[in-house]
C-alpha cells in the first residue's frame, strides 16, 4: 500500500478550496488592522532604533514568519470557528488600547507606558483577528508563533528599571564570590568594590540585561526548535537567568583582575567598552552544552523518531 503524501505549502493548490476564503479574509482584516496601527508601528520603528535595549523587536516578526513552515506538516487546514474567544481577545485588545491613551504626552507622542501598550493592544488584535478567520484548530499549532509575538512588545521602564536591579545586585553578589577565587582582594560597599588601586561600581548599564533578554529569547527558539519535552524547553529557558549572573560577574571580575595586575587604565580598555559580545558568545556555550544533552538523553517519540520504512507496494 503507498504511503500518503504528506502535507507541503509549496503551491498555492495544496490548500483547500474552502480554506482559502478564511486565508483571504485573515489578509483582508491584517491589512486594516495594520493600517489603523501604522502611527503606533513607526513610533515602534523609532524606539527601537534609538534604544538598544529593543532592537531586537525588529527581529521578532521575521522570525515568527520563519518557524510557521516548520510547523507546516501538522497543520490541519480545517476550518473550525472559535467566535468567543476571538471576541474576547478582541474586547481586552481594545481595553489596553483605551488604557494606553492615558499616557500619551502634550504634544501626542506616546510615551513608552503608552507605546508598551498600543503593542500589546496590537499583538492582541493581531491574534483575535487569526483567531476568529483560521479557526482554533489551526491557532492551535499555532501557539507558541503567536505568544512569541510578545517579544514585540516594549518592556515599560519600570520593569526595565527592576530586572536592571535584580541583575546589578545579583552580579555584584556573584562578583564577590569570584575576586577571592581570583586572588584580587577587595573591600566591598553595596555594588562598589574597592580594589588596591580603584574602585568599580556596578552601574545599570553593567547589568547586562539586553545581552539576558537576547540570549532567552535565543533559549526559547532552541527549545522550541530541537527539543520535544516541555521539561526540558522550561528547564533550557530558565538556565539563562543564572548564565547572565555568572556572564556579569565573569565581566566585572575580570575588569578588577586586569586594572589590579595592569593599571587603572584597564577601566578604559577595549575589553570593558566593547568585550559585551565576547562574554555573550562566552555565555553561549553552556547554554549549547544543554541542549545537546537534551536532545541527546531526553527525546520523546515524534519529531525526533526515525520515518517508518516504506511500505511495498501494491503489485
Amino acid at each position: 500500500m503507498k504511503r500518503p503524501t504528506p502535507f507541503r505549502l509549496s503551491t498555492s493548490s495544496n490548500i483547500p478550496d474552502d480554506f482559502r476564503c478564511h486565508l483571504r479574509r485573515f489578509c483582508i482584516a491584517s491589512v486594516i488592522l495594520f493600517a489603523a496601527f501604522t502611527p503606533t508601528l513607526w513610533d515602534l520603528l523609532h524606539y527601537c532604533l534609538r534604544e538598544d535595549l529593543f532592537s531586537y523587536i525588529l527581529l521578532v516578526p521575521l522570525i515568527t514568519g520563519f518557524m510557521i513552515p516548520r510547523s507546516w506538516r501538522d497543520f490541519e487546514l480545517r476550518f473550525v470557528p472559535s467566535s468567543r474567544i476571538a471576541l474576547a481577545i478582541g474586547i481586552i485588545a481594545a481595553l489596553v488600547l483605551a488604557l494606553s491613551f492615558r499616557h500619551v504626552g502634550a504634544l501626542g507622542s506616546p510615551y513608552p507606558n503608552s507605546l508598551s501598550l498600543r503593542m500589546l493592544s496590537f499583538v492582541l488584535g493581531w491574534i483575535a483577528i487569526a483567531v476568529w478567520t483560521l479557526g482554533r484548530r489551526l491557532m492551535s499549532c499555532l501557539i507558541f508563533q503567536a505568544a512569541f509575538l510578545i517579544f514585540m512588545i516594549p518592556l515599560p521602564p519600570a520593569a526595565v528599571e527592576t530586572l536592571e536591579w535584580g541583575l546589578q545586585h545579583a552580579s555584584a553578589e556573584v562578583s564577590s564570590w569570584f575576586f577571592p577565587l581570583a586572588n584580587v582582594p577587595f573591600f566591598r560597599v553595596g555594588l562598589a568594590f574597592q580594589l588596591p588601586n580603584i574602585t568599580i561600581q556596578v552601574a545599570p548599564q553593567c547589568s547586562g540585561i539586553r545581552s539576558t533578554l537576547v540570549l532567552f529569547i535565543t533559549s526559547l527558539l532552541a527549545g522550541y526548535l530541537y527539543l520535544e519535552r516541555p521539561w526540558q524547553r522550561a528547564a533550557l529557558a530558565a538556565l539563562v537567568i543564572p548564565l547572565g549572573i555568572l556572564r556579569n560577574a565573569l565581566r566585572i571580575v575580570t575588569i578588577g583582575w586586569l586594572c589590579t595586575r595592569h593599571g587603572p587604565e584597564m577601566i578604559d580598555s577595549p575589553i570593558h567598552h566593547r568585550g559585551g559580545p565576547v562574554f555573550f558568545a562566552v555565555s553561549l556555550l553552556p547554554l549549547l552544552v544543554m541542549l545537546v544533552l537534551f536532545r541527546k538523553f531526553g527525546k520523546a517519540s515524534g519529531h525526533f523518531a526515525p520515518p517508518p520504512p516504506d511500505q511495498p507496494k501494491d503489485a
